[in-house]
């Protein structure tokens, strides 16, 4: 059964490149409400605790220090079936295939850098919102 809450982060890049306002502004226009929302920076631990499911693939020393390398914006956002209208909304992990409109193919970088991170079931969105925020912060 599909839940009404999801996890996203945007990524280093999109932060240093001074799109958070831009890619909120997307979120908010597409029906979503900002639950909880922190600005953050990752130390490599907790960037290889959060992805510690791609421990053995080949990219995860690269990704640990990506996502290490600056300020992280998370939150926690809800709508009806928000993990699955949250993943149209950002379109494919990569830009060049994802959609146009989509928040990673006017936003994203490239495959590695692709803007934003965004649950991809219920089950995952609580884990990831529970990484980062306590039950005192969710509301």
């Amino acid at each position: 059964m599909a839940t009404n809450r999801t996890f996203t982060m945007i990524k280093p890049e999109a932060v240093a490149n001074g799109h958070i306002g831009a890619i909120l502004e997307r979120i908010n226009a597409a029906g979503f409400r900002i639950v909880s929302m922190k600005k953050t920076e990752l130390t490599s631990e907790l960037a290889g605790a959060f992805y510690a499911v791609h421990k053995e693939r080949p990219f995860y020393g690269e990704l640990v220090s990506y996502m290490s390398s600056g300020p992280i914006v998370a939150a926690i956002l809800e709508k009806d079936n928000a993990v699955s209208d949250f993943r149209a909304l950002i379109g494919a992990t990569d830009p060049s295939e994802a959609a146009d409109g989509t928040i990673r193919k006017e936003f994203a970088e490239s495959k590695a850098k692709n803007a934003v991170h965004g649950s991809d079931s219920d089950e995952n969105a609580e884990i990831e919102g529970t990484f980062f925020f306590s039950q005192f912060e969710r509301f």
